[in-house]
């Protein structure tokens, strides 16, 4: 895995030591990994969507591709701050991730928005694990982190809102796969 401790400027944010930032940035940096194949994700499904609610899913997507985006470069920016080095290629990012590509291609709106909820569901997750990382040794990083997670719940709930019966269950429930969730949304469509 690349890491952005290797070069690092001589100095780190007033109050943390070189260690708990070295550390932290490579806690940042996984979320730059992350957030970036998200924005990348969300941008192929918006281009990939097809079906009755083709319009209504491709713009749905636009302000959530931006705001992820906006969240990646706010990530970078902080890493550089605590006097790290943000790696941002391609070749690194994918060498450093511990996930797939994205499954689908072209699909239809329910079949994308399926395997979204378990993208978003493993991206919450390990927001959540690095905002109490964060917590430990920065509070500023933990905020931008915690803040950063409010918008990607709220994101995963508008795709939800696509999956979710009057009752209030989900077509996805219990999948973990891409695959498995986006033919369970399909299955319960029909």
């Amino acid at each position: 895995m690349p890491t952005n401790t290797s070069r690092r400027g001589g100095y780190t944010v007033p109050g943390l030591d070189e260690a708990s930032s070295a550390t932290l940035t490579g806690v940042l940096q996984e979320r730059l990994t992350a957030l970036t194949d998200l924005h990348l994700t969300l941008k192929h499904v918006h281009w990939n969507v097809v079906g009755p609610h083709f319009i209504a899913v491709h713009e749905m997507l636009d302000p959530q591709v931006d705001d992820v985006r906006a969240m990646t470069d706010e990530i970078a920016e902080r890493i550089a701050t605590l006097g790290g080095s943000p790696v941002g290629t391609m070749g690194a990012m994918v060498a450093s991730r511990s996930w797939e590509d994205y499954s689908l291609t072209r699909a239809v709106t329910t079949e994308h928005l399926g395997a979204l909820d378990v993208v978003y569901q493993g991206v919450i997750n390990d927001q959540r694990a690095a905002i109490q990382q964060a917590g430990e040794v920065d509070p500023v990083s933990e905020d931008m982190l915690i803040g950063q997670a409010a918008k990607l719940e709220l994101f995963h709930w508008f795709v939800r809102a696509h999956l979710e019966s009057s009752s209030g269950t989900l077509s996805t429930a219990g999948e973990s796969t891409e695959k498995g969730a986006a033919q369970a949304a399909s299955a319960a469509e029909d």
